[in-house]
């Protein structure tokens, strides 16, 4: 059902990222989405950051038009939908990729795992957001593909040299980040945040099919061994349900 929200904060989190904050603080579990509608402009769905906050990249028509969007204007929201992260004991990674970064702060913020090691990276330094995700880690890793900022190179060679410490991780980003998080930890281990073209937000339309799986019903959030034999890091669907490599 949707409910009309007021945005009480807009503001500008990195290079062509806002964040936006709304009127009601929403019950969810971190790796949650939620579906937001904008009049006469469409309907696309949006991690959630914390109980009031999505972080917006702009990529299309949807998202400028939400860059439009200002301190007290309304928008319409639907969910929280789909199914977050499990928590595990022991030492985790949390890893973000660019605007992958919402779910796992979430999950910095509201989770109890016991010892915290966020590695996230992006392209440049201007393009990293939430960097405060800090006061919610045990350990903060960044890197960026140019060497702006932290260690040149991509959080999968950090992941590469430390994944025997870990007894989990937990990764939202790029699928092709994704995808080599998954090799490095042989599909075991992992739960991963994924990401497909998505109408209804749940599980009628089909239109987020990954293998076996509607994203909106079955995820976002996956294990390693559920995207073991789909097509993850290999096929996409365009919005006419056609298969493109990723």
């Amino acid at each position: 059902m949707l409910e009309r929200v007021k945005l009480r904060e807009v503001w500008e989190v990195a290079k062509n990222i806002k964040a936006f904050r709304f009127s009601k603080r929403l019950n969810f579990t971190p790796g949650q989405f939620i579906m937001v509608w904008i009049p006469g402009k469409g309907e696309k769905p949006f991690s959630l950051a914390d109980k009031d906050l999505i972080v917006v990249k702009r990529v299309g028509k949807f998202t400028s038009e939400m860059f439009n969007l200002t301190e007290g204007d309304n928008i319409w929201i639907r969910g929280p939908y789909g199914n977050g992260f499990t928590e595990v004991e022991g030492k985790v990674a949390l890893m973000a990729g660019g605007i992958g970064i919402p779910p796992i702060y979430a999950l910095a913020k509201h989770g109890k795992l016991e010892e915290k090691v966020l590695i996230y990276g992006a392209r440049t330094r201007e393009e990293l957001a939430l960097l405060d995700i800090e006061n919610y880690v045990n350990e903060v890793v960044i890197t960026t593909d140019d060497g702006s900022y932290g260690v040149k190179g991509f959080p999968t060679d950090i992941l590469r040299n430390r994944k025997e410490e870990f007894s989990q991780v937990y990764a939202c980003g790029p699928e092709i980040m994704l995808a080599k998080i998954l090799e490095i930890m042989n599909y075991q281990r992992v739960q991963i945040s994924a990401e497909r073209y998505m109408k209804c937000g749940i599980g009628v339309c089909g239109s987020c099919a990954l293998g076996p799986y509607l994203v909106c019903r079955d995820g976002p959030v996956f294990t390693g061994e559920q995207l073991k034999e789909t097509e993850f890091g290999r096929f996409s669907r365009l919005p006419d349900g056609r298969k493109v490599r990723v």
